[in-house]
């Protein structure tokens, strides 16, 4: 029997059948190299409908290495790393997506760090978004400015779930039982020593992305909700701030009408303000409604997966 350290390398997929067979060629080239290891891989069906669970099958005839796990319908790209960590038997563990932006070819030198520096983690951040449209990329940067302003867990402005880690740290992650997941802010919330590994966008190899400008704005809005309360305050802020307007606008018609006989302003004034401040109002109930949701979802505790299939079966 083998005794040389096992790596899991999970892959979620979701619609990647033009992508998968060029990933795994490229990743196989990679476990060649590396032949003084193990590998395992560990592909996840996110409920694709197309012929990405037969392809993977496919794979699984031809390389025993190959494994899998089929989702009952498509429960998203968090609840699919989740699952990988968890049917994963390495002694180090990697993430990657299957459309080739997460360079295989980094793999070797991240387990050389971990082995020889004694990191704990190697993490990839994107240094350039080349090939995204300027206004995701705008709206990308100011999500980390604000979130690092509001959070006490540091979120790294270009940071990919492309990671290589030890079993301790998955074992860690894996105590994090919560319901709404944001894995870049679990990743840095168990700590750990991370060493952070730069590269420049890499464009799909095939395919298209997934992620639309609202996909993406709700799963911001997760990552703001999950790590930090700030808003909360926010919202009591804004309500303190109108009171004390309110406050003050009454003294001064007051002192108006004695002082001056100067009647009260006309409706279009007053509308404006009933407009802005039921504008307020409804901001406020909207981020403790978030908050509420969230509580809400964590309280069913509804399983974050179901299984349809694994290799086993």
């Amino acid at each position: 029997m083998s005794k040389n350290k096992l790596i899991s390398v999970i892959v979620s997929c979701y619609n990647e059948e033009e992508s998968l067979p060029k990933f795994y060629t490229e990743i196989n080239k990679v476990a060649e190299k590396m032949d003084y290891l193990d590998f395992e891989f560990i592909f996840v069906d996110d409920g694709s409908k197309d012929n990405t669970l037969k392809i993977i099958k496919k794979l699984r005839t031809d390389d025993k290495r190959v494994k899998f796990v089929s989702f009952s319908r498509n429960f998203g790209k968090e609840a699919a790393m989740l699952a990988g960590l968890e049917h994963s038997k390495g002694d180090y563990i990697t993430l990657m997506d299957a459309d080739l932006q997460d360079p295989p070819s980094l793999l070797p030198e991240m387990y050389h760090i971990i082995v020889h520096e004694e990191y704990d983690i190697v993490a990839t951040r994107r240094v350039t978004r080349k090939g995204e449209p300027i206004i995701r990329s705008f709206f990308a940067r100011m999500f980390y400015k604000i979130i690092n302003k509001m959070s006490k867990v540091e979120m790294v402005d270009g940071a990919r779930d492309y990671r290589l880690m030890t079993r301790q740290v998955v074992d860690s992650i894996l105590t994090l039982k919560e319901y709404n997941r944001y894995s870049k802010g679990l990743f840095s919330f168990v700590g750990f020593n991370t060493k952070w590994l730069e590269y420049e966008n890499i464009e799909r190899v095939a395919g298209e992305t997934k992620w639309s400008f609202y996909k993406l704005f709700k799963y911001a809005i997760e990552g703001i909700v999950a790590f930090t309360t700030a808003p909360l305050s926010i919202a009591a802020f804004l309500g303190l701030i109108m009171c004390l307007i309110a406050f003050i606008s009454i003294i001064v018609i007051i002192i108006k009408t004695i002082a001056f006989g100067d009647p009260v302003g006309g409706w279009p004034s007053t509308v404006c303000i009933v407009l802005f401040v039921g504008g307020i109002e409804l901001f406020c109930m909207g981020i403790i409604g978030q908050y509420l949701a969230k509580t809400y979802l964590e309280t069913k505790k509804r399983p974050i997966y179901i299984v349809k299939e694994r290799e086993e079966d």
